[in-house]
């Protein structure tokens, strides 16, 4: 039912904000991790979407076309950008020279990150309760 398939889209946004909210999160509770169980500094992770299309008919035109279901999470890959290399000779985990390699995050562009992402999840879910008022109006007209 062609009714339902804005909520459809919504939630999917939702979902795909959800997930790039908690990478976001991670890369900032990070920032300083300087051994993984991987060896290494943590590297800043990025949450990777696709448009989700799906075939349907055209009645108007009476052919198969592709149309937009949402998003979907294709994965979270590794920022392979380089790491930061910070002076700190008391580090435990500082070279001979004193150097110390850091995760590449930046705190600051981390959080415009988030902002984003609150922003982009809210206004899916106006979509959503939009959409869902729009379907209990059509509810009332259909009774009377």
């Amino acid at each position: 039912m062609k009714a339902f398939q804005t909520m459809r889209i919504s939630s999917s946004g939702l979902s795909a904000e959800r997930l790039r909210m908690d990478t976001i999160s991670s890369n900032i509770a990070n920032a300083t991790t300087t051994r993984t169980e991987e060896g290494g500094p943590y590297r800043r992770k990025i949450a990777v979407f696709q448009e989700s299309l799906k075939n349907e008919m055209n009645i108007k035109f009476n052919k198969m076309q592709r149309v937009s279901n949402g998003v979907r999470a294709v994965g979270v890959i590794e920022d392979d950008s380089e790491l930061q290399r910070v002076f700190d000779p008391n580090h435990p985990d500082a070279n001979e020279e004193g150097y110390v390699l850091m995760p590449n995050i930046n705190i600051l562009n981390e959080m415009v990150d988030m902002i984003a992402a609150t922003r982009a999840y809210e206004a899916n879910v106006t979509a959503m309760n939009a959409s869902k008022s729009m379907l209990l109006k059509t509810l009332e007209i259909g009774k009377g």
